[in-house]
């Protein structure tokens, strides 16, 4: 009895020991795709006061971040407004045809502003007849 339950032991070592056995398995290949590099664009804005206010645009992720007072803010950009808007939940970034406003929505306080002067025409002279 004690042959027949050690050669039946022997068989199921053998069995399992054979079954574990995969054939050669191949090595994976996991191709990653190469990351676009972010299209940013950095500004630094000087308003009349002399308050300088830095602004990176990031395009890819549509995100800006700025940098004032030694704060840094990060803003999404939002498509419902016109032309160039940024928001969160307290922070409102516009760039509309020169005029860039960086306010606290909250209190409507104006944290910097600066209005781009379009050039000026020298007046022209009319002829008088």
């Amino acid at each position: 009895m004690k042959k027949l339950l050690q050669s039946i032991l022997m068989g199921l070592i053998v069995i399992s020991a054979t079954a574990c056995k995969h054939p050669g398995k191949e090595a994976e290949i996991v191709a990653v795709a190469p990351e676009t590099p972010d299209e940013s664009v950095k500004n630094i804005f000087v308003d009349t006061y002399g308050e300088k206010m830095e602004v990176t645009v990031n395009e890819t992720k549509n995100t800006v971040t700025i940098h004032l007072n030694g704060k840094t803010y990060d803003l999404k950009k939002n498509d419902d407004l016109p032309e160039y808007t940024a928001t969160n939940t307290e922070y409102l970034y516009s760039n509309i045809k020169g005029n860039i406003t960086f306010l606290k929505k909250d209190v409507d306080m104006v944290l910097f502003h600066l209005k781009h002067d379009k050039k000026v025409q020298p007046p022209t002279k009319m002829a008088s007849y």
